[in-house]
C-alpha cells in the first residue's frame, strides 16, 4: 500500500511531461527517410510534406533516401532507430507487401507505429512511345505475339508496380519480363530511353513525362479515371477486369516514439495536407488526400496488410 502513493505520483509526474516533451520536440532537425531514389512517387509525397513541415517543428526537416529491397531499407533504418528524430514516408510496397515477400530485420507490424496516413495514388500503365501501340487491346496483342521478348519497368521487386504487372499478365494472358530496379527514377529514366518497353508505375513518377509527350499513357488502374488524365480509361473500361492498384502513402514512426510526439507529428502533418499549396501540389500528381485519424491509419494497415497477404498467395506471386 505504501507504493500507491509514489505510484500516483510518477504517473501525474508522466502526465504532466507528455504535453512538454510535445512543445520541446524536436531538438534537432529530423530525417524523413524515402525508401526509393528520387524522382519517384514516395519522393514526391515526402518532399511536399517535408517543405512545410519543418517551419510548423521549427527544425529542417531533411528528406534522405535509402533505396532498395521494396522500399523496406528506409523502414529497416527507421523501426532500428533511437535518435528520437527519424521517420520514414512509408508506402505500401513496403508496410503491406514486403512482409509476405521478403525477409526483414524488423517487424513491420511491431517496430513501426503508423501516424499519419498521407494520400493514395493509382498506378499508371505508360509504354515507351517507340512501342506500335495505341491502346490496352493493342498492346495485348503485341504482347501474345512476342510472348517473353516485352518487358516491363519496376521500382524494384515486390512493389505495386511489380503486382499490377502480375495482375495485368493473368487478367491479359500474356507473358512479360519484370525488370526491377532500384526505385522509379532509375525505371523511367530507362522507359524513356527503350531501354524497357513499360511499366505499371504510380502516377506521381509518370505524370510529367506523360504531360511532356516523352511516354505514352494507356490505363490507370482505379476504378474511375482521374482527373489529371481524363483521357486515359481504366484498365476496365480498357477491356480488362481485376487490374486494380493504387499505392499509399504514410509517416511511420519507431513504435517507441511517445505518443506525445506521435500527436505532435499527426497535429502538424495534418496541418500541412490542408494547406491550399500542398493540395495542388499532390493533386497535380494525381494524388487522393483523403483524411484519416491515426486510429483509423492503423486499422487501414492492418487490412491492406491482410488484402496483399491474400492476393500475394491467390496469385502465387514471388521475387525474381
Amino acid at each position: 500500500m505504501k507504493l500507491l502513493p509514489a505510484l500516483l505520483v510518477a504517473a501525474c509526474t508522466l502526465a504532466c511531461q507528455a504535453p512538454a516533451l510535445a512543445q520541446d520536440w524536436p531538438t534537432k532537425p529530423v530525417r524523413l527517410l524515402v525508401g526509393s531514389a528520387p524522382g519517384g512517387g514516395t519522393d514526391a509525397m515526402a518532399r511536399a510534406v517535408a517543405d512545410r513541415l519543418g517551419p510548423l517543428l521549427k527544425q529542417a526537416v531533411v528528406v534522405e533516401n535509402r533505396p532498395g529491397a521494396s522500399n523496406t531499407l528506409a523502414a529497416d533504418v527507421t523501426a532500428k532507430s533511437t535518435d528520437g528524430h527519424t521517420m520514414v514516408m512509408g508506402v505500401s510496397t513496403a508496410h503491406a507487401i514486403a512482409p509476405h515477400l521478403l525477409k526483414l530485420g524488423y517487424d513491420s507490424n511491431k517496430d513501426l507505429v503508423p501516424v499519419v496516413f498521407v494520400g493514395a495514388v493509382p498506378n499508371v500503365l505508360v509504354v515507351n512511345n517507340a512501342l506500335p501501340v495505341d491502346s490496352v487491346q493493342s498492346l495485348v496483342k503485341l504482347s501474345r505475339s512476342q510472348p517473353g521478348q516485352l518487358n516491363y519497368a519496376s521500382s524494384g521487386s515486390g512493389s505495386t508496380q511489380h503486382i499490377a504487372a502480375e495482375l495485368f499478365k493473368d487478367s491479359a494472358g500474356v507473358f512479360i519480363t519484370h525488370i526491377p530496379y532500384r526505385g522509379s527514377g532509375p525505371a523511367l529514366i530507362d522507359l524513356v530511353g527503350g531501354q524497357v518497353q513499360m511499366s505499371f508505375d504510380t502516377m506521381p513518377s509518370v505524370i510529367g513525362q506523360v504531360r511532356n509527350g516523352r511516354i505514352k499513357a494507356l490505363a490507370v488502374a482505379s476504378a474511375k479515371r482521374n482527373p489529371q488524365l481524363p483521357n486515359v480509361p481504366t484498365m476496365a473500361e480498357a477491356g480488362l477486369n481485376g487490374v486494380e492498384m493504387s499505392a499509399w502513402y504514410g509517416i511511420y514512426m519507431p513504435s517507441s516514439t511517445p505518443r506525445a510526439v506521435q500527436d505532435r507529428v499527426y497535429a502538424d502533418v495534418t496541418k500541412v495536407l490542408a494547406l491550399p499549396e500542398t493540395q495542388s501540389r499532390l493533386g497535380a500528381i494525381g494524388a487522393d488526400l483523403t483524411p484519416m485519424t491515426q486510429a483509423q491509419f492503423a486499422a487501414f494497415h492492418t487490412a491492406e496488410n491482410k488484402r496483399y497477404g491474400d492476393l500475394i498467395a491467390k496469385k502465387n506471386i514471388k521475387l525474381d
